[in-house]
């Protein structure tokens, strides 16, 4: 589990195929590594991912083809942004909401606009991912916990004060960019409760 509250700004070192999926190879900046062991998760952009490999500088970690179908991960190049955060502890301040990473679908940059010193950000989704949205709810984009400002049967709006653009990798994102969502993990188990029958 994860609270959205991210750690560091990373980047994809590198990509490899392998045995018909990925494997990434991925650099730090400054994300604490000094206790990090085999097998533990990291979100990367929001992607639950499990370390197979590390260093003081670097991870690497598999990527399913599950996880390629419904994420920006195997989109990415060696370059590119991504935001990192290590797995909550129990002592972890809840600062966030609760994320899982297991992202549900892409969404997509629509609007980027001021709104005083904060940005006002538009996001365009697919009617069934929206269906989990609602304002003043919690949101997971790129690995970003969020409030929903505002919502529609096209998509929605969240507002990022200047300390989130400065420390995620929304500073380097543009307008049309894709970007993973994660709907409220009590939004998914309400649905599924309703559709037993009572009787």
């Amino acid at each position: 589990m994860f609270t959205g509250l991210i750690q560091a700004v990373g980047h994809i070192e590198s990509t490899q195929e392998r045995g018909g999926d990925l494997r990434l190879r991925i650099a730090v900046a400054g994300l604490p590594m000094a206790d990090v062991q085999l097998g533990e998760s990291i979100a990367v952009s929001g992607v639950c991912l499990t370390v197979v490999e590390f260093d003081a500088r670097h991870f690497s970690a598999d990527v399913s083809n599950e996880t390629l179908a419904l994420t920006t991960l195997g989109a990415l190049a060696a370059g590119e942004p991504v935001n990192l955060e290590r797995a909550l502890l129990p002592t972890t301040r809840l600062g966030g909401h609760l994320v899982a990473g297991h992202v549900d679908g892409l969404g997509r940059v629509e609007r980027i606009w001021d709104d005083g010193r904060s940005q006002r950000w538009r996001f365009v989704a697919a009617p069934e991912l929206l269906r989990y949205i609602a304002v003043k709810g919690s949101i997971c984009v790129d690995g970003v916990s969020l409030t929903v400002n505002a919502a529609d049967d096209a998509g929605f709006e969240v507002n990022l004060v200047p300390h989130t653009v400065a420390n995620t990798a929304f500073a380097q994102s543009a307008v049309g960019e894709a970007v993973n969502l994660e709907v409220d993990l009590l939004a998914r188990y309400v649905e599924r409760l309703q559709t037993f029958d009572r009787s």
